[in-house]
């Protein structure tokens, strides 16, 4: 499976909410970065943190970029979050950047950046 599919399937995993898959697709002591700086080490961490953010959040995943620097592969994915805040309020259209680094055939770090804070979707009254 080439880089880019990888990380296609396990952005599919995520959305499936398939979390023992995805971290099976991970490294030991791997690093999952998300925006402000929170960090989480494992997926299973990742998703309960998002639990109290909205109800459910997809990818309509665009465009991915992969560059090869020695044994590290790095994969860019770039597309538009959609989905429903907690008041269930449909939103869509939402920047993200995920970054993955790929080693002997596991993620070693994941790292995303998006507009959902900035975008006010999740501000609910």
């Amino acid at each position: 499976m080439d880089a880019a599919a990888l990380i296609d399937k396990f952005l599919q995993l995520g959305e499936d909410r398939n979390i023992e898959q995805m971290q099976a697709m991970m490294a030991p002591q791997s690093k999952i970065e998300f925006p402000g700086g929170k960090r989480f080490s494992s997926q299973a961490d990742m998703v309960a943190n998002a639990k109290g953010r909205y109800s459910w959040v997809r990818k309509h995943r665009d465009r991915y970029f992969v560059g090869v620097n020695g044994e590290q592969t790095t994969v860019t994915s770039i597309g538009t979050l959609y989905g429903e805040n907690l008041a269930g309020t449909p939103f869509e259209g939402i920047r993200y950047v995920d970054v993955f680094v790929i080693e002997n055939g596991l993620i070693t770090e994941q790292m995303v950046w998006n507009d959902l804070c900035e975008s006010g979707v999740l501000d609910i009254a």
